[in-house]
């Protein structure tokens, strides 16, 4: 028993360990057609310009105190462009952190260069975010640089679209809502009075010096969605093309091998992704665009202390590349990878070589229950996964989509001391034969739907479809409180500000409490409840309930977010399935909270476990 437990979780985090090894990481490749080469002749020459755009609107931001809406609305209209300005206002349920304000508003501009020879049915979108103090001027400098030298091009199938967006994710957020007329954040904008058509893809721009060293790309979305893979293989494409250091997450590339440094690397670069992953906050504005499914990356210029230095003009030929190719799709990008993990920029891990990790540190609470089971519950058990499989477990079952009535018998021969023979076999089903005889209609008075913990009890639909309900109403509600900004959070806050005297804030932090509260009754009220035998019936029941539960909630979370449900499951399932309220309870109570981050203790499963340790009696 334990060594098959011990065995799947050891198999699951050597798997993990093991997936920055080249033969499961192979190179990147780039899938679609119309991106497949690089052989594009960039043509932009206007460094100076786009420094001279970047003084001149560090200048303006300094005197007017922010972003410079006039200034930028002069300057995009004299380079030709359709421009637009969308003010915005949002309330925030909490203070920011450096003004303590609770209502921000802001100003989005933007231009749009129609394509000459399309009918504005598709577009892409370059965006630069207008930060506090004298950021990312250098990255606006460049966009309006790259406006005027797309603007003398006839080579455009889509329409461009040059956006400014202030306060950063605030801003961004009510542009795309504002663009496809939805309302998700109850942000308050005047709409938008020019769209161009469907945005195909998006790039963000960060850039605060004149120079830069590398340029790093973030990936990660909103709850860890990520890009389609070939817009990030485009994008390293080019910058090798151009001569320009690209990294990822920060750290510079390193030389690939079979040498442990090599490994080392590549393994740092993938915990250091599923951390941004698990994270759930977006690493960049892009991130904001692939909920609307637009593929989108953050590229963001870094300047260190290294020899080799590159203008604006390598830049603003790297974007140029990236535009001109994407400006050649046809349709969406969708024949590369959508879930994948990045050792490094060059090679990938495909969502079917990471997932079995995950899938054996969950077979871990799986064989945890199966052994607990004893008698009836592991006959239930196995019955609730023959039925899961689908297969008919003999001719009989098809038999049943006749609406025949119909059982297989085996006949077992194992060492047991009790033999029978053929006589004792045939006057058994001379009887059952004898009284289905007598059967005046078909067999309708009993039961369709049940399930079996033995051959002498049964357990009806009534029963156990309550169980499947409560453990679909516990996703909701944690759906609904986990759900930042989400309908049932604002819901509940809407009912919990009508009914008690708080603020939406404070209902959410209490509604929560509540909860977890509530969960401090069970061990007391199950002890009560399953104590007729066995001392140790009642725990292993709530323990096995939690089990079932923990392994349904970061089955859940894995398949929205890797990351998000394999980082938990990693620490959280050896501690759930080894501690029970048998021994020294706080000894074994500080080994859960040790073994389980603090943070996973939101996990209501651990909560119960927790409580269950310490309050059994």
């Amino acid at each position: 028993m334990y060594y098959a437990v011990i065995l799947s979780y050891v198999v699951g985090l050597g798997w993990f360990l093991a997936l920055p090894c080249q033969p499961l990481a192979p190179r990147t490749y780039m899938s679609e057609n119309a991106m497949g080469s690089t052989m594009v002749e960039e043509q932009f020459l206007f460094g100076e310009r786009a420094l001279s755009y970047a003084r001149e609107f560090a200048g303006h931001k300094k005197k007017v105190g922010g972003m410079p809406v006039a200034w930028l609305e002069k300057t995009m209209w004299s380079l030709g462009l359709e421009v637009h300005r969308q003010p915005f206002a949002r309330t925030l349920p909490f203070p920011d952190e450096t003004r303590e304000r609770y209502m921000v508003r802001g100003t989005n501009v933007y231009g749009i260069l129609r394509a000459p020879r399309a009918a504005s049915t598709e577009a892409l979108v370059l965006s630069v975010p207008c930060s506090e103090g004298p950021q990312n001027s250098q990255a606006l400098g460049l966009m309006l640089a790259l406006a005027a030298h797309f603007r003398s091009q006839i080579y455009w199938a889509k329409d461009i679209i040059f956006l400014v967006n202030e306060h950063d994710l605030l801003g961004m957020e009510a542009w795309l809502e504002a663009y496809h007329d939805v309302n998700l954040t109850e942000v308050q904008s005047s709409g938008l009075l020019g769209r161009a058509g469907a945005i195909q893809a998006a790039i963000s721009l960060e850039l605060s010096s004149d120079v830069v060293t590398s340029i790093d790309v973030a990936v990660e979305g909103l709850n860890g969605q990520l890009p389609n893979l070939d817009l990030l293989n485009l994008f390293h494409a080019f910058c090798q093309k151009n001569g320009l250091l690209c990294t990822i997450q920060g750290k510079l590339p390193r030389p690939e091998g079979d040498s442990l440094p090599a490994y080392a690397h590549s393994l740092q670069m993938l915990l250091l992704m599923v951390l941004a992953q698990a994270s759930g906050w977006p690493r960049g504005d892009h991130g904001l665009f692939l909920r609307y499914r637009i593929e989108a990356i953050t590229l963001r210029g870094i300047n260190s202390f290294r020899q080799y230095k590159y203008d604006m003009t390598t830049l603003g030929k790297t974007l140029e590349g990236m535009f001109r190719k994407l400006n050649n799709l046809l349709e969406r990008l969708h024949q590369s990878y959508f879930f994948y993990l990045l050792p490094s920029l060059s090679r990938f891990i495909s969502i079917g070589l990471y997932m079995p990790a995950f899938g054996f540190l969950i077979l871990v609470l799986i064989l945890k229950i199966s052994f607990w089971g004893q008698g009836g519950l592991q006959t239930l058990l196995l019955m609730v996964l023959a039925q899961a499989s689908g297969w008919p477990r003999g001719d009989h079952g098809l038999f049943l989509r006749y609406r025949i009535e119909a059982i297989t018998l085996r006949g077992i021969n194992s060492f047991r001391q009790y033999k029978y023979d053929m006589t004792t076999l045939g006057k058994t089903l001379e009887g059952m034969f004898r009284k289905l005889n007598n059967l005046l209609e078909r067999l309708h008075q009993s039961y369709f739907f049940y399930l079996l913990p033995s051959l002498s009890r049964f357990i009806s639909i009534g029963l156990y479809m309550p169980a499947f309900g409560f453990l679909i109403l516990v996703l909701i509600l944690k759906i609904s409180f986990w759900g930042q900004g989400g309908p049932g959070a604002v819901l509940g806050q809407h009912v919990a500000t009508q009914h008690f005297p708080v603020s939406e804030s404070e209902a959410v932090v209490l509604t929560v409490i509540a909860i977890y509260l509530a969960g401090m009754a069970l061990p007391h009220n199950t002890h009560r409840a399953l104590t007729g035998g066995s001392n140790d019936r009642g725990w292993m029941t709530l323990k096995l309930l939690a089990l079932l539960y923990l392994a349904l909630l970061l089955g859940c979370l894995a398949l929205l977010n890797f990351s998000l449900g394999s980082l938990p499951a990693a620490t959280m399932v050896p501690a759930a399935a080894a501690v029970t309220p048998n021994g020294p309870k706080v000894l074994l109570a500080a080994l859960l909270v040790v073994a389980t981050p603090f943070l996973a203790l939101g996990a209501h499963p651990c909560w119960l476990l927790l409580w269950n340790v310490l309050c059994w009696k």
